[in-house]
C-alpha cells in the first residue's frame, strides 16, 4: 500500500497573504496521534517539543500533576509511593539522549510489514532531567531473587488478545544503571502530556519503546514478563531465527542538508546528518555516490555525548549537473556497520539500512 503523509500543522507566514511554514510534524496516524519529525526540523541538535515526533500506542492519558502518584511494589522490602513534588525534590541526572522509534524507516522494508509506516523522521534527540531510576528501586529494596522491573503507563487500549495497559520490562542490571532515568522535565521544561508527562522513563540506548510514558507503576518480578508489548509486539521475528527482543538501538546515520527537495548550484555543496547507535558512541560516517563511487570519510563534527546523536559533514562537489544519489553508512566503536540493505523482519523494527539522498544540481 502506497504510504501518504499528512500535514499534522501548518501557520501563515509573515509574508504575503496564504504563504505558510513548513510543516513542523508529518501526521502517520490521526488517533492516536503518531507523527514524524519534519525533514528540515531533523537538522537540530536538540530537537525542540513542537517538532519532537510522536508514538503513541493509545489515546494520551490526560493527568493531574496535582494528584499524580508513582507505585512501586512486587518483590520489595517496602512498597513506596511518590507524589510529583517528592519526585522533584529527590536528586536529579541530566542526560542528553537520542530517542528512536523502533519502527522508524519501515517503509525501507519490503514487503512492507504491519504497523505505522515510518519513513525516517521517528527520531529525535532532547536533554532530559530527572531521577535515576536505581534511586527509587534502592528506597523500595529490591528483594532477592528479582529478575526485572515492570513499568506500566497509564494509557490503555485494546490489543489483539484484548484490553491492556502498556507495559515493559526492564533487566535488572538495566534498571539499576544509573543512566536509567524517571525523567521529569524535557529540554529544561516540564514534559508535555503527549511526551509522557508527568514522569516517563529514558532508557538511554534502547528504541523508545522502553521509554514508557506516563509511568504509573513499578513492579520488581521474579519471572521474565510476558505482557502484550514485551512478547507479542517489539520482537524481531525473522524466518529461520528464533524470536528476539528489540533493545539497543542500531547503528544509523543518516542525511539532514541538503534536502532533497531543494537543489542545489554546481560546486562545493556541505553535505551533512546525523549518526546514533545504542551500542557505541559513533567511530565514523562514510559517504558515496551512487554508480561507482568510493566510499569517502567524513568528518564528525559537534558534541560527542555517549547517549546522543553525533553531527557529520562533508564537503561534495557533483561532477555534472542533474540528479545525483548519495549514500550514507556509519560505523559504530563496537564494529557495528550500517548494512547495505536493513534486516526484514515480520513486524518491521530496526531497519537501519544505508541511507540515499537525490540531490538536484543545477
Amino acid at each position: 500500500m502506497p504510504r501518504v503523509l499528512r500535514v499534522a500543522r501548518s501557520r501563515a507566514g509573515h509574508g504575503r497573504p496564504g504563504a505558510r511554514t513548513a510543516p513542523r510534524q508529518l501526521v502517520v496516524r490521526h488517533e492516536p496521534r503518531n507523527a514524524e519529525t519534519a525533514a528540515h526540523a531533523l537538522g537540530a541538535y536538540l530537537t525542540s517539543a513542537a517538532d519532537r515526533f510522536l508514538r503513541s500506542n493509545f489515546t494520551v492519558p490526560r493527568l493531574s500533576r496535582r494528584a499524580y502518584q508513582l507505585d512501586i511494589g512486587g518483590l520489595v522490602e517496602r512498597p513506596v509511593s511518590l507524589r510529583l513534588e517528592e519526585l522533584c525534590l529527590l536528586p536529579q541526572r541530566t542526560l542528553t539522549v537520542t530517542t528512536e522509534c523502533a519502527g522508524n524507516h519501515r517503509t525501507t522494508l519490503s514487503p512492507l510489514p504491519p504497523g505505522e509506516p515510518w519513513s525516517g523522521g521517528a527520531v529525535s534527540t532532547a536533554r532530559w532531567t530527572g531521577v535515576p531510576l536505581a534511586t527509587l528501586l534502592e528506597r523500595a529494596g529490591v528483594r532477592a531473587g528479582a529478575v526485572e522491573i515492570v513499568a506500566t503507563g497509564a494509557d490503555s487500549g485494546q490489543v489483539a488478545t484484548g484490553h491492556a495497559r502498556y507495559a515493559r520490562s526492564l533487566p535488572l542490571a538495566r534498571a539499576l544503571h544509573p543512566d536509567t532515568l524517571v525523567a521529569l522535565r524535557m529540554n529544561g521544561a516540564p514534559l508535555l502530556p503527549a511526551h509522557g508527562a508527568p514522569a516517563r522513563l529514558i532508557v538511554p540506548g534502547w528504541y523508545g519503546m522502553a521509554s514508557v510514558k506516563w509511568l504509573a507503576g513499578l513492579e520488581v518480578v521474579a519471572e521474565p514478563f510476558a505482557g502484550y508489548f514485551q512478547s507479542e509486539r517489539y520482537v524481531y521475528r525473522e524466518p529461520g531465527q528464533a524470536v528476539a527482543p528489540v533493545t539497543d538501538m542500531r547503528v544509523k546515520s543518516v542525511f539532514t542538508s541538503p534536502l532533497s527537495s531543494v537543489p542545489v548550484e554546481r560546486g562545493p555543496v556541505r553535505v551533512a546528518g546525523f549518526a546514533w547507535s545504542g551500542s557505541a558512541r559513533i567511530a565514523r560516517v562514510e559517504v558515496a555516490s551512487v554508480g561507482g563511487g568510493q566510499w569517502v570519510e567524513a568528518r564528525l563534527t559537534g558534541e560527542d555525548e555517549p547517549y546522543a546523536w553525533r553531527a557529520w559533514e562533508l564537503i561534495w562537489t557533483a561532477p555534472s549537473r542533474g540528479r545525483h544519489v548519495l549514500r550514507c553508512r556509519a560505523t559504530d566503536q563496537a564494529g557495528n556497520v550500517q548494512p547495505d540493505l536493513p534486516r526484514w523482519n515480520e513486524l518491521g523494527y530496526g531497519a537501519n539500512g544505508v541511507q540515499l539522498l537525490i540531490v538536484e544540481v543545477r
